[in-house]
């Protein structure tokens, strides 16, 4: 029995490898359009691994997405997002992560200083990360863990310089984009 005097700290995933599992995860972005609106879209291929090591703080992270399969909801954007004016997809097929640091803020959340490549421009970022907990997979004797994962970036440190202004003014899309991690991974035996 727990009492309000005990820890209900939520439980670390064992040690070693998981894959990151695509069918329960989510590469997202938000941008501002014209005046506020948000637009939102996702990248669906990628992959990754996570490390865990003991101590946790030494773990590690490697992820990439392939920068042709974005998708908004719209083919014409999508279309657009491809090209030179944004990710240039046929020169720079893929964009990635990867972790140069780890450090708890509480036992759910934790901040990831990590590489991010997109263009061929790496530049350091930190994901603030929520640590939802680890257990049992769909598999006997599997172990799976979850969080959610996000950091905010201005698209023109990454090459991202695409600058449409309308009449009067209006900028056609934000500089600063919100990347937003959903993960399930998986251990690997």
């Amino acid at each position: 029995m727990v009492t309000s005097q005990q820890s209900t700290a939520v439980k670390l995933p064992t040690p070693g490898t998981y894959t990151i599992d695509p069918a329960h995860s989510e590469v997202g972005f938000v941008a501002r359009h014209l005046i506020g609106s948000k637009v939102r879209g996702r990248f669906t291929a990628f992959d990754g691994t996570i490390v865990i090591a003991d101590p946790v703080e030494q773990s590690s992270v490697e992820a990439k997405a392939e920068t042709a399969s974005i998708e908004t909801g719209v083919q014409m954007r999508d279309d657009h997002l491809r090209t030179n004016d944004f990710l240039d997809a046929p020169t720079f097929p893929t964009l990635s992560i990867k972790s140069t640091g780890l450090a708890r803020v509480s036992d759910t959340e934790w901040n990831l200083t990590a590489d991010l490549t997109i263009r061929g421009v790496t530049k350091s970022v930190t994901f603030d990360v929520e640590y939802h907990g680890a257990g049992p997979g769909m598999q006997p004797g599997s172990e799976v863990l979850a969080l959610s994962a996000s950091t905010e970036v201005d698209r023109r440190d990454f090459g991202v310089a695409f600058s449409g202004v309308l009449e009067g003014g209006a900028i056609v899309v934000g500089n600063k984009v919100t990347i937003e991690l959903e993960v399930e991974a998986g251990r690997q035996e």
